[in-house]
């Protein structure tokens, strides 16, 4: 039997689904008191897609903006989860708690509450790049197993420092032995350990005592559903209200066009060339996921590096194709070329 003819990027553009949340991203505000996951099976239910996951977990105890990736979406994770996160929230000094926030057991009080000046000029250090430990209470894994499980039993793990940068930490308002301020970092920051580090650096201690995520660029709350209009609210409006296509939510990422007989080359387990010219100002062997690949009619195919063969050409690698972009009879199975 011959193999299928060809589709058109016309054609696949209606392959994720008849419906335009089948494959995307959603934007949700999340409550304080609900899990990260908890919100992700909301929205699974009431949209009735799969798979579907977050970009970046929140604390029970912290509310703000969940985004949700859904369908064939949740594959382009890893590159969002790196754009710069904006948080606001609460410190409270003269207190260290074993889980670095509110919701853990009490280790130190101190009835010396620093003023406001010397927050000010303590936090200063913790601008720019530095290693951060995460907290024993966090879902990172270690051997397998997430750390809080283990934080449950009275373990405690050693912990690899990650590499942070903190770019701004405003300071909004003082009421001791609470502080309110702004934080823009790096994704992987954890809050909770920036507060207990800056407490333990004016001798006072410190815990988080309230935190909402506003930015995780480049989205933020300003198109955003809560969990209640989700379970509450047709599925179209909702969409319509905080749901982003795949082709709109990687618009701000380095993106080739392929012309229709190169997509197909991609499609069959192949990696076209392109002519230099046409990769100006593009990534050039930046990794695996450097360069969303899309079609002539801005359908996204999936995700790739650009590799230069010649001095005048470059070498298409893909990393990620998504199912609309494979082709009947290519070579091999799953989801990477040759």
């Amino acid at each position: 039997m011959s193999a299928a003819a060809p589709r058109t990027d016309e054609a696949r553009a209606h392959d994720p689904g008849p419906k335009p949340w089948g494959c995307g991203l959603l934007a949700v505000d999340k409550p304080e008191g609900m899990t990260s996951h908890d919100v992700v099976e909301v929205v699974r239910r009431r949209l009735r897609v799969r798979p579907a996951g977050h970009l970046g977990t929140l604390d029970p105890a912290a509310g703000g903006l969940l985004l949700v990736a859904l369908g064939a979406a949740t594959r382009f994770i890893p590159v969002w989860q790196g754009g710069e996160k904006t948080y606001e929230g609460v410190v409270r000094f003269g207190i260290v708690t074993s889980t670095q926030d509110l919701q853990g057991e009490v280790l130190e009080r101190h009835d010396a509450v620093p003023d406001p000046a010397a927050i000010l000029e303590a936090s200063l250090a913790f601008l720019g790049e530095s290693s951060q430990v995460p907290p024993m209470a966090s879902a990172l894994k270690v051997g397998g197993e997430r750390l809080y499980r283990m934080h449950r039993r009275g373990e405690v793990v050693e912990r690899e420092p990650r590499r942070i940068e903190v770019r701004s930490w405003e300071w909004l308002a003082f009421a001791p032995p609470d502080a309110t301020f702004r934080v823009r970092c790096s994704g992987g920051t954890y809050i909770r350990t920036l507060a207990h580090d800056l407490g333990r650096a004016l001798g006072s201690g410190a815990a988080l005592a309230a935190l909402r995520r506003v930015r995780s660029e480049p989205f933020g709350l300003e198109r955003s559903v809560r969990p209640s209009r989700v379970e509450s609210e047709p599925q179209d409006a909702v969409w319509e209200a905080a749901g982003l296509t795949l082709e709109q939510a990687v618009a701000h990422l380095p993106t080739l066009r392929l012309e229709e007989f190169e997509a197909n080359e991609l499609g069959y387990g192949r990696r076209p060339s392109i002519a230099l010219a046409r990769a100006r100002n593009l990534p050039l062997s930046a990794g695996p996921r450097s360069v969303v690949i899309a079609g002539s009619s801005g359908t996204v195919l999936g995700l790739g590096e650009l590799a230069p063969v010649a001095t005048d050409a470059v070498s298409v690698r893909p990393h990620v194709l998504l199912p609309w972009a494979l082709r009947e009879g290519r070579a091999g199975s799953g989801d990477r070329a040759p």
